[in-house]
């Protein structure tokens, strides 16, 4: 069922792992990829056995971002071709953010233009010591896409995310960390080990409430301070209702560990 040209797919307790297969390509995004995304998000979105999903690459880069071969041999088609791309890419970003999984994002390498866009678009972010981070787009006299307009300037401010975006300044993970790009930065050997021990652990957790967590905090921005408080009460109160709620509290009274079995 989920057999992918340009992913790997992986599925165990309670984890999907999806890994970018094009190394040969440094992991760039063409019509193909975007359209796997977008499938493999949906499956997440849908599989109410998959609790938290690690998205990361093969090879020594994450992702360099558009496939730009494809787009010189798209010709005068460059504009059709984009739309389709983000057409996918885009259906992928948004069910990733709105699915009730965490999503954990480890940068194994570079991560320029589409990749760094996808980098960053994680719920939690790790990234090998040795990784670097660019937006690239200008470089080919392109704006940004994959989310990054939405997300770069809430991570790190408007005035950061415009060097970024005009200049193309690289970033090494250090620098990315300490502008709240990153949540964590670790030895590159030990990326995947510690993103498979985060992503168990969140898949213990309670699911329900991860999964109001990212609804809320994605609607913050857009909302008055008394929209956001009447979600707020309506989503602790759905929490504490349901079983995970429930488990939840008997386990505190009874001094134990809960078990998060799903709602």
């Amino acid at each position: 069922m989920h057999q992918y040209k340009t992913l790997l797919w992986e599925q165990a307790n309670g984890v999907a792992t999806i890994t970018l297969n094009r190394p040969d390509s440094a992991n760039s995004l063409n019509l193909e990829m975007a359209r796997e995304l977008m499938l493999a998000a949906m499956r997440c979105d849908e599989d109410e056995d998959i609790r938290a999903v690690i998205i990361t690459a093969s090879g020594k880069m994450f992702c360099a971002g558009g496939d730009v071969m494809s787009f010189i041999n798209a010709g005068d088609d460059i504009g059709i071709l984009l739309k389709e791309i983000t057409a996918y890419l885009h259906s992928a970003n948004a069910r990733f953010a709105r699915m009730s999984a965490p999503l954990i994002v480890a940068v194994n390498g570079t991560a320029a233009g589409a990749g760094f866009s996808l980098a960053i678009s994680g719920d939690l972010v790790l990234a090998a010591d040795t990784a670097k981070f660019t937006m690239a787009y200008t470089g080919i006299g392109a704006s940004p896409d994959g989310s990054s307009t939405h997300f770069l300037p809430r991570l790190i401010g408007l005035r950061r995310a415009q060097e970024l975006m005009l200049t193309n300044r690289v970033l090494s993970a250090e620098e990315a960390l300490d502008w709240g790009m990153l949540t964590k930065v670790v030895k590159a050997d030990e990326l995947l080990t510690e993103a498979q021990t985060l992503a168990r652990k969140l898949a213990d957790g309670p699911s329900l409430a991860h999964g109001e967590i990212k609804s809320l905090l994605l609607s913050s921005y857009a909302n008055t301070l008394e929209t956001q408080l009447e979600l707020e009460s309506r989503g602790i109160a759905k929490c504490m209702n349901s079983s995970q709620g429930k488990e939840g509290l008997k386990a505190f009274k009874e001094k134990r560990k809960p078990t998060f079995n799903p709602s």
